[in-house]
């Protein structure tokens, strides 16, 4: 792999995680937690 080959691969990751991954797992973080909190709310009264 050339460094411009590599430098478009890394590139392409770095946009994948920052865009795709981190917003998703963020979402199901946070809606995990919600989750969380109502189950719980609604096991207790």
């Amino acid at each position: 792999m050339d460094d411009n080959t590599r430098r478009r691969a890394e590139l392409r990751a770095f946009l994948l995680i920052t865009v795709i991954l981190f917003p998703v797992l963020a979402v199901a973080v946070v809606g995990g937690y919600g989750f969380l909190v109502w189950f719980l709310q609604v096991l207790t009264g």
